[in-house]
């Protein structure tokens, strides 16, 4: 793992800027043994060189562009954020104390701050002081019950959680480097996906990287998004939201998917064409309501002048649905293609209601400026490769 000593890395990057040791000594304000040093620490922890010696100079070779390339997407998220508070807060604040502030700014508590980083309280407190001291203001304010983070200690606190993924990133970058499966790959797995489209995507993937570890999160739609702006979840596979919720995401549309009104194999409706009108004194089982399955539902009634109906049950989980199905005279409403595949593995049957179903776009969101690794790629790359398969379908 690469340090997240933040002198250290900068010191590189100086060193990678200006080609010399001595160069590079006199803008960082320390010694040209110490730079030495520096170096090759960083060296041992990348797993190689990071630089070719000539006696023209000292220049970065691939792995240590590898390297550079995320240090300056962290340093870049980072330092404007730190400059706003202080001018001399890029070069004075460490990891430690922005973990501790991302930990406050959370818990609202120095005691449990402390008891999630692993670290005494004092410890905590000290950290927030000295980038209180340094900034010149106060970052928390006390309130009934507990710490009130400032507007500028959230707004620290979220750049500095993506400045630490993206330092995350480089040590994945490395070993994918030296052909290792480094890092991890964290997934923010809406409804659909789960059920259709990351199954097939992951079985391929694991075929082409076996020890790649994998993290699949599922949970509403605005939890995932918040992991996701956090850094903490590289990307959300489902149903796209129509607009985008915030500027800072990028959606990517893998294909179009259609609601589909599906029943048990031995209701007395399966496989049956039948009018929509005669379904509304119907017991459903629906999506919660703000999903874009439920808006589609919604909608569709009202577009055909349909009486909407009143017995109602609202779930996201297509387990679920199966079971209530099972257990009484229920009837549902899913997306098409988790239809598809509860209809092939003979759990669900499908009610024919003519009409032009409305479309929505199931597809990939990451955060704007995201860069992925390989491995991250090549899933991207997959998912692509499946929706391109629907869509054509």
């Amino acid at each position: 793992m690469i340090s997240r000593n933040l002198r250290h890395l900068r010191v590189f990057l100086t060193v990678a800027d200006v080609h010399t040791l001595t160069r590079a000594s006199d803008i960082c304000s320390v010694s040209q043994p110490a730079v030495s040093q520096t170096l090759h620490k960083l060296e041992q922890q990348a797993g190689g060189a990071l630089f070719t010696r000539t006696y023209q100079g000292v220049f970065a070779n691939a792995r240590g562009q590898t390297l550079a390339r995320r240090v300056k997407r962290a340093f870049a998220l980072l330092d404007p954020m730190l400059a706003s508070l202080s001018p001399r807060l890029p070069m004075t604040a460490t990891v430690a104390q922005l973990r501790a502030l991302i930990a406050v700014t959370e818990a609202e508590n120095f005691t449990l701050a402390a008891k999630r980083l692993g670290l005494s309280q004092p410890s905590v407190h000290r950290a927030i002081s000295q980038l209180e001291t340094e900034a010149g203001n106060p970052l928390f304010e006390r309130a009934e019950h507990g710490l009130q983070p400032t507007k500028a200690a959230r707004a620290l606190a979220q750049t500095a959680r993506l400045a630490l993924a993206e330092l995350s990133q480089a040590d994945a970058d490395l070993a994918e480097f030296d052909g290792r499966d480094g890092g991890r790959i964290v997934i923010g797995a809406l409804p659909l996906s789960r059920s259709a489209l990351l199954p097939q995507a992951l079985s391929e993937f694991r075929r082409l990287r076996p020890r790649m570890t994998i993290e699949i999160n599922d949970g509403p739609y605005d939890d995932l998004l918040t992991g996701l702006r956090r850094g903490d979840v590289d990307m959300i596979v489902g149903a796209l939201r129509v607009p985008t919720p915030i500027a800072d995401i990028r959606q990517d549309a893998l294909f179009d998917d259609h609601l589909a009104f599906v029943c048990a194999p031995d209701h007395e409706l399966a496989n049956r064409s039948i009018g929509l009108e005669k379904l509304a004194d119907r017991a459903w089982v629906v999506p919660r309501l703000g999903s874009p399955s439920r808006d589609q539902f919604d909608a569709y009634f009202k577009a055909k002048a349909c009486p909407y109906p009143t017995s109602l049950i609202e779930s996201g989980s297509v387990l679920f649905i199966r079971e209530m199905l099972r257990t009484g005279d229920f009837i549902a409403c899913v997306s098409g293609a988790q239809a598809e595949a509860e209809i092939e593995k003979g759990l669900l049957a499908r009610i024919d209601v003519a009409g032009d179903w409305p479309g929505r776009s199931i597809g990939i969101t990451t955060r704007f400026d995201w860069m992925p690794t390989k491995s991250q790629a090549l899933l991207v790359d997959l998912l692509h490769q499946i929706g391109k398969s629907k869509h054509t379908g």
